[in-house]
């Protein structure tokens, strides 16, 4: 049992509060701007400068390389005060890869800095999460990252807001150095109120459980491949596909925003359903919904369904990552930051396949109508692989009694 936020004192509710927004400011910077920004920028650019349906995918495809070397990265380091440096370390190349874009037309230099963007993120999803959720538990409080995930949610708000107000008034490289400048917002509160790591205390060994067994990880690690497909394909292309429709032509930028107003409180209400129902019947609904989300640009042109869908895609993919990767994290509460690189490696191969993937399709065909028909059936395979997960878990805990 984990003690409630409401037993412990007014200040360390307080404090609880400053690395919370910490963790949601780095999120907004490295996730929100560095990462996302590209949705609603990409019809734009593709407007504006020239950019190719095929060389927009790649542009994708190499910032979630960039991403998945970051993970590999925190994988790779045990020591948590190491990990405390590349955290602020990614914070200052997101503020960096955002505003350079604007800075050049060169296919390889857009290249260049989508892959520090997608190394940056690591920062906001990875290191402030596990961070974060160390301090948590070392700290008494509830070991949940439903708050700190609302900053996925918001930096898409932000970067959707943020470009539909730019998008009649500036070009397109004016908008990226703009982003930039307004990522220093959430710098300076991620990089001061993120306090450094808490060194292990005596008896800390026993905060361990029982690590997992090997085919609950196998099949974990599979089925986060599944969501990293769904999610990184809505996540680059909604915007792109939707403002095909004729009512949301020019009209991206809201899309995106609606996806990040339907993300930002979702994660409360995952938690909450992963209380009553248990992580795996919520990841289950949110899978289903999510795949719903992701058919529907494909069986109908009706704009209200579509948002809809918008919608139900922001609210269901930021609960997807934090229930597993407070999953995992609560399985491994001394170095959570590590244990969720290690699941995030499948996550980011998923993401490096997705978008060359559709970039080819939509090449081909002239629609990305294939590409949502494929990760629909991914998204499907995932779902019997968290029915395995489940089965696994109730055998362990047979075994264990």
């Amino acid at each position: 049992m984990h003690p409630v936020t409401a037993s412990l004192s007014p200040a360390s509710n307080a404090e609880r509060s400053r690395v919370i927004f910490a963790g949601v400011c780095a999120l907004i910077l490295t996730a929100g701007l560095a990462r996302f920004a590209y949705t609603p920028m990409l019809p734009i650019m593709q407007r504006e400068a020239g950019l190719s349906h095929l060389a927009g995918g790649w542009l994708a495809t190499i910032n979630y390389v960039g991403y998945i070397t970051g993970a590999l990265l925190a994988a790779s380091i045990g020591d948590l005060r190491r990990k405390f440096l590349l955290y602020r370390g990614g914070l200052v190349l997101a503020v960096a890869s955002t505003a350079g874009m604007g800075l050049t037309d060169n296919l390889t230099l857009w290249a260049i800095l989508r892959a520090v963007a997608g190394l940056s993120t690591t920062a906001g999803m990875l290191l402030a999460s596990g961070l974060v959720l160390n301090w948590l538990i070392r700290k008494g409080h509830r070991p949940e990252l439903g708050l700190h995930f609302a900053g996925l949610g918001l930096g898409i708000a932000v970067s959707g807001l943020a470009v539909a107000a730019m998008v009649d008034r500036l070009a397109w490289e004016q908008q990226w150095m703009v982003l930039g400048l307004l990522g220093v917002a959430f710098f300076l509160p991620a990089w001061r109120w993120l306090p450094a790591p808490l060194p292990a205390q005596p008896g800390a060994a026993n905060m361990a459980r029982r690590p997992p067994h090997a085919r609950w990880m196998k099949l974990l690690i599979a089925t986060y491949f599944c969501a990293g497909f769904g999610y990184v394909i809505s996540a680059t292309f909604i915007v792109a596909i939707l403002e095909k429709l004729p009512v949301l032509s020019g009209k991206g930028g809201w899309v995106w925003v609606i996806v990040g107003v339907a993300a930002a409180p979702s994660c409360f209400l995952w938690d909450r359903i992963a209380r009553a129902r248990g992580e795996i019947a919520a990841l289950l609904l949110a899978y289903g919904l999510q795949t719903v989300s992701i058919i529907l640009p494909v069986v109908t042109a009706d704009t209200a369904l579509n948002l809809f869908g918008a919608a139900l895609y922001g609210a269901t993919c930021i609960g997807i990552v934090s229930l597993t990767l407070s999953l995992i994290g609560r399985r491994f509460p001394e170095n959570p930051a590590k244990a969720m690189a290690r699941l995030t490696l499948s996550y980011g191969a998923a993401q490096i396949i997705a978008p060359a993937m559709a970039g080819y399709i939509a090449t081909a065909t002239g629609s990305y109508r294939g590409a949502l028909i494929v990760t629909a059936g991914v998204m499907g395979l995932g779902m019997l692989l968290l029915v395995a997960l489940r089965k696994q878990e109730k055998s362990e805990r047979v075994a264990s009694a």
